[in-house]
């Protein structure tokens, strides 16, 4: 019981926000490309294979970001009683576990097209270097951001069989989505990350936080519409999102506070709600 109980701390599982803000941009994806009157045995299917490779990529990442981090994670009064940071598991162990997830999540990855399995495969330098940008730019969340949403890619090519631009538009804004909130989430740690040395989106810009995270919302719903132009998306599309623009200018910009870390974890936490919201949105659209 306390391998097990290790290892869900380890791989976050109790913590679904990540994995969830990983599978909406597959579930958008998807959502867009799908032909409704097809029926929807096969997109419920898809949903589910995606929902497990966001799972078990996510657990996987979670693990090698802690690999990568341990020695940061211990000077971090959030991250310091990590399995890894505190030694509850070796590194050897937390590898094994890593390279069973990405056993079966190949195996969950197989049931697709040959195109969207080359895709996918070709992410993989993306999802394992992201933990070393911190060291390096002061843009690990725009990194981050690049590898979250390459799932829209998968969940649009996963019936097409390939990268349209009305796919590439959307996910070069939820590029922008990602930037924002992982910044706001980032506020949590500036002191200790400040003190250790490693570089934020949260730290290059904590003098003026609300002019970048309102550019960064921009951007996002602009893409967001020309997406919804460029599929040809009915009027309701365009009237719900207004309350998606209310959400993100309204509950996450105007009430973050950059000194007050638990509003800026609700905050990002938030955004599992307005995934859903989104998808809610794009189907609407469509039918």
């Amino acid at each position: 019981m306390s391998h097990i109980s290790t290892f869900i701390e380890l791989t976050r599982l109790k913590k679904p926000i990540g994995f969830m803000l990983l599978f909406w941009p597959c579930a958008w994806g998807l959502t867009i490309a799908y032909d409704f009157q097809l029926g929807i045995d096969q997109y419920l299917f898809y949903m589910i294979l995606f929902f497990s490779g966001s799972v078990l990529m996510r657990s996987a990442g979670c693990i090698i970001n802690d690999i990568a981090d341990k020695d940061f994670d211990k000077k971090v009064e959030r991250t310091k009683n990590r399995p890894l940071a505190s030694g509850k598991i070796s590194i050897k162990l937390a590898l094994t576990y890593s390279i069973i997830l990405c056993i079966i999540a190949f195996i969950v990855l197989i049931n697709f097209n040959f195109f969207t399995i080359i895709l996918a495969i070709a992410s993989m330098p993306l999802a394992f270097s992201y933990p070393l940008m911190k060291r390096f730019t002061y843009w690990p969340q725009l990194f981050l951001g690049i590898t979250f949403n390459y799932g829209l890619l998968l969940g649009w090519s996963s019936i097409n069989e390939n990268i349209s631009v009305a796919s590439i538009i959307f996910y070069v804004g939820a590029i922008f989505w990602t930037l924002g909130y992982d910044t706001i989430y980032g506020f949590q740690d500036i002191e200790d990350d400040e003190i250790i040395g490693v570089k934020s989106t949260s730290i290059k810009y904590k003098n003026n936080p609300k002019i970048f995270l309102s550019l960064c919302y921009f951007l996002f719903l602009l893409f967001y519409i020309v997406m919804g132009l460029l599929m040809e998306l009915n009027k309701y599309f365009f009237l719900i999102s207004i309350l998606i623009f209310l959400h993100l200018f309204f509950i996450q910009i105007y009430k973050f506070n950059k000194n007050d870390k638990i509003k800026c974890l609700n905050i990002f936490k938030s955004n599992n709600f307005l995934g859903l919201m989104i998808l809610i949105n794009i189907f609407v659209g469509k039918i």
